[in-house]
């Protein structure tokens, strides 16, 4: 039995911004026309299902109002010249997509007044005397009645133009609202006349379909207003979006929302931020339905072919891009980052995308990895892994390549990354091994114990890595330190002539990516943060790495008391200065010398006052994850990134990687007890039934345990559950004898307990009192 066999022992013991820019600083884009809004037959524009409602009529019915509206285009003496349904003239949507490439990402949060859109004149808006009080009166005598009139005719001035829908909406219609922070409308208002849309007759329904298909259709110039602006946010909120049959002006919707310019699309952010999150996630969710819908239609009829309507799909990802941004602008987020996740395209040809990305970038051939933030995590893992499998493939030809032309007989051992290691050097051998072979790391990982008999099935290389992991971050071996209060490991800040076992670590880090391994390791958020900034090795090597910003919150994750103590000396409202008589110095022991450091030059003689002290707080934070374990983290982010060095890390979020080196905290023992496999056992044997009934009545922290007793980790793969091919085998020994573990194969060895009270008896007490890796 190996070191990491599990016997219980007597004694109790992790955006992009939405829009880069598109066009030039000071450079107004030339507006494009709408194109022609596409009738594609009755399939195309079928009926919104309405329950007892009956159904509404097909959105081609109305769509002969184009004519109408062509004549008065032409007595206007527009150039416009709309023709229906001929789509033949329309041109694909110009490059909207976020390079997600780009080293530098500018937050859409961070525009300068000067790329702001000059503030244009509003227009008159129409009166508009109904109030929200006087809209639902209106409702309810309808339904009582079964007059309609009075509603219809409100739904059909409001969505006739912008300019009404202002007036409708517009808390104060003589009001400008030219702020990023208010948008001027009344929120309640929008939601309690779409909540009650769905419910009207039909009649109703299309003649707001009919007003903004009119409001659409209408000849752009020059920049929009803010009022323009409010009524595009105004009915990207339509609920009838929801349905298949309006996809078509839906989608036109989307295209004008896109290819706004910069400074309007900032507005648009700020005001999605500040909506409610029952109302963002249903933006959210009408979006990724749309492009779900698109790429795998229920009936292919109801839509346009895809190639009259490639603009769709990026038209909806750009919109979602800004969403996603205002997402990120809130803390804590309206959603979480999961939500934007579209599994749908876990469906499509991942590797496609990826070397579409690749190839073109920012180009005219869009995507979906332009928008990282809808792809899942499972759907990045198999991108990285398949990447890395090409490489490691390529590698390996190379060497096979060399072996032939230089006419030696070739050896299988030079398709893998063979590791033989002593049991008693392990760290050494290994930093050897990993220096001396570090042009062969991105091939398959093989572990050999020196002196054991036994091939590498697997098994060896995650006992290399638990073992491995386990020895580094002891407490006594001096490179991390352990927060008790945050339950994570940080940096050492001692300074000493060699950071080589950084770079192992980050080594590990990487091999554990690309061989599927997940590692038992408690590394804070702002690790993976820092890991990914930048997420491409710079080829500038005195460019610095591993340096990202940083907040209370990020200091908060892994010395929780020490935030709070400066979180307490910015909100402190006597003298400062008087009072805390503190420097812009701060003290560290290493090796029981207490050293001091300045945080900025001079700073054992400045004073921390009330005017400066949010500069030192800023400053002493820095220091803490930044500028005292540079050298330390360079090391480590270099290891990384010799084993990771792939333009697939830029599709990752930190909290991503972080799910990919130590697996998602998120159990489903329902989706274990699916997939486990027996030995000895079958599932419906009494004992197995037993263990299942216990498991299942678990709280999570002995589940956790469990998983933790069984696989070396507490967490799940990217995969999930059926991804640790968990495997329960018959221990036929007495059964006062507990649980055995074998955690290099995900292993339980269980007794034949005779009772459900001794099966639970002996379960606890064995997962409770199994030494964990990597902790103290």
């Amino acid at each position: 039995m190996s070191e990491v066999d599990r016997v219980p022992s007597p004694a109790a013991p992790p955006a992009v911004a939405a829009t880069a820019p598109e066009e030039k600083k000071g450079k107004e884009p030339e507006r494009e026309k709408l194109p022609p809004i596409v009738s594609a037959g009755a399939g195309a524009t079928a009926g919104l299902d309405r329950g007892s409602k009956g159904q509404i009529s097909t959105s081609s019915s109305f769509i002969s109002t184009v004519n109408q509206k062509k004549e008065a285009a032409e007595n206007r003496s527009s150039p416009t010249h709309l023709v229906f349904p001929n789509i033949k003239n329309v041109r694909d949507l110009p490059p909207i997509c976020l390079d997600v490439r780009q080293k530098q990402r500018t937050s859409i949060d961070a525009l300068s007044s000067e790329m702001k859109t000059p503030v244009l004149p509003e227009p008159i808006l129409p009166v508009q005397p109904k109030t929200m009080k006087d809209f639902l009166e209106d409702v309810e005598k309808a339904k009582s009645s079964g007059d309609w009139k009075t509603v219809h005719d409100f739904y059909l001035t409001m969505f006739d133009s912008f300019p009404e829908l202002n007036a409708a909406f517009k808390k104060d219609a003589s009001a400008s609202f030219n702020t990023i922070e208010d948008s001027g409308i009344n929120a309640k208002f929008v939601n309690a006349v779409y909540d009650a849309l769905l419910n009207t007759p039909q009649d109703i329904q299309k003649t707001v379909l009919k007003g903004i298909i009119n409001s659409l259709l209408r000849e752009w110039k020059g920049p929009r207003t803010k009022d323009d602006l409010r009524a595009y946010f105004i009915l990207l909120q339509n609920p009838q979006f929801n349905n298949t049959s309006t996809y078509v002006i839906y989608a036109h919707l989307l295209r004008q929302i896109a290819t706004l310019v910069e400074a309007d699309h900032h507005f648009l952010v700020h005001w999605f931020k500040k909506l409610s999150q029952k109302r963002f996630k249903q933006l959210v969710e009408r979006l990724l339905q749309f492009i779900s819908l698109r790429l795998f239609p229920a009936k292919p009829e109801e839509f346009p072919p895809i190639s009259k309507c490639s603009w769709w799909i990026p038209s909806a990802s750009k919109v979602l891009a800004l969403l996603n941004t205002a997402n990120n602008l809130v803390l804590p987020p309206l959603i979480p980052y999961t939500d934007f996740y579209n599994s749908t395209l876990d469906h499509i040809d991942l590797m496609e995308e990826y070397h579409t990305w690749q190839s073109f970038g920012n180009s005219h051939r869009f995507s979906f990895c332009q928008y990282p933030f809808v792809i899942s995590i499972a759907a990045k893992k198999i991108i990285i892994q398949r990447d890395s499998e090409q490489q490691m493939i390529s590698i390996a030809r190379q060497s096979l390549v060399d072996k032939v032309s230089r006419r030696q007989r070739p050896d299988m051992n030079m398709l893998f990354l063979n590791m033989k290691v002593r049991r008693t050097h392990l760290v050494s051998d290994s930093l050897d091994e990993l220096t001396r072979k570090r042009a062969d790391l991105k091939k398959k990982l093989k572990v050999t114990f020196v002196g054991e008999a036994g091939l590498d099935m697997g098994g060896l290389t995650k006992e290399w890595f638990l073992l491995l992991i386990r020895q580094i971050f002891h407490p006594d071996y001096g490179m991390f330190t352990y927060h008790k209060d945050s339950y994570c490991h940080w940096f050492s800040s001692f300074k000493c002539d060699n950071y080589s076992e950084f770079r192992l670590v980050g080594i590990l880090m990487g091999l554990a990516v690309y061989n599927s391994i997940t590692l038992d390791i408690r590394f804070p958020p702002c690790c993976y943060k820092k890991l990914l900034s930048p997420p491409i090795v710079p080829n500038d090597q005195s460019m610095p790495v591993g340096i990202c910003s940083v907040t209370t919150d990020d200091l908060c994750q892994i010395m929780p008391e020490l935030a709070h103590g400066l979180s307490e000396l910015l909100s402190y409202e006597g003298n400062v200065e008087e009072d805390f008589y503190s420097t812009f110095q701060v003290f560290q022991e290493e090796f029981g010398i207490i050293k001091s450091y300045n945080l900025k030059p001079g700073g054992d003689k400045i004073a921390v006052t009330n005017q400066n002290r949010k500069e030192y707080v800023q400053l002493y934070i820095d220091f803490l994850l930044n500028k005292s374990i540079y050298k330390q983290f360079a090391a480590f982010y270099y290891g990384f990134h010799s084993v990771c060095a792939s333009n697939a890390l830029m599709l990752l979020r930190p909290e991503e990687v972080e799910i990919l080196v130590c697996g998602s905290p998120e159990l489903d023992m329902h989706a274990l007890q699916r997939s486990t496999q027996y030995d000895g056992y079958a599932k419906t044997d009494l004992t197995i039934r037993y263990f299942w009934d216990v498991v299942l009545g678990f709280p999570l922290d002995l589940q956790k345990k469990l998983l933790h007793f069984t696989t070396g980790s507490d967490r799940v793969p990217v995969g999930g559950m059926a991804d640790l091919n968990f495997k329960i085998s018959k221990n036929e020994t007495s059964t006062n004898w507990l649980p055995v573990a074998h955690t290099c194969f995900n292993q339980l060895c269980l007794p034949p307990y005779k009772s459900k009270k001794d099966l639970k008896q002996k379960l606890i007490i064995g997962i409770s009192n199994s030494e964990g890796f990597g902790l103290e």
